[in-house]
């Protein structure tokens, strides 16, 4: 099982948003020197959290906001948001043999308990908040500025 970057760039794009849209204007290249990825990797991912209701965009003067507050957005929002292989995590072997026992017999012996796997997954995702992130590098940045 993997899950793609995406997953955490777009959570790195959610607390960059919170981080600077009081004080500076949150543009996608903005972003992409944040996160060190391409402008063209960020504004397809904006896209799909805007589709998803946890951004807003405006043309010019306006720039990337949050549509809703950090602590109402949980990671599996994000997860639902821009991960395009979440309808299935685990990925069986396609071509098992069928004249060996444990062959034709290891799809139906494992797809029950990697769905089951899957669900807990994506139940726990619930439990973790994009704000529980920036919480912490709002502790940290206090932290290193403190040694300064």
């Amino acid at each position: 099982m993997q899950i793609s970057t995406k997953f955490t760039i777009a959570i790195h794009i959610l607390a960059a948003v919170e981080y600077f849209e009081k004080d500076e204007k949150v543009t996608s290249d903005m972003l992409a020197g944040s996160i060190g990825a391409n402008p063209v990797i960020v504004r397809g991912l904006m896209s799909e959290l805007k589709k998803a209701g946890l951004v807003d965009t405006k043309r010019g003067p306006g720039g990337i906001t949050l549509a809703k507050p950090l602590d109402q957005i949980s990671f599996y929002d994000v997860y639902m948001a821009v991960e395009k292989n979440k309808e299935e995590l685990f990925h069986i072997h396609e071509n098992p043999n069928p004249n060996c026992p444990v062959g034709r017999n290891i799809h139906a012996a494992l797809e029950k308990d990697l769905q089951e796997v899957q669900d807990h997954f994506e139940n726990d995702l619930k439990n973790y908040k994009v704000s529980d992130v920036t919480n912490e590098i709002h502790q940290l940045v206090k932290q290193q500025n403190a040694q300064k």
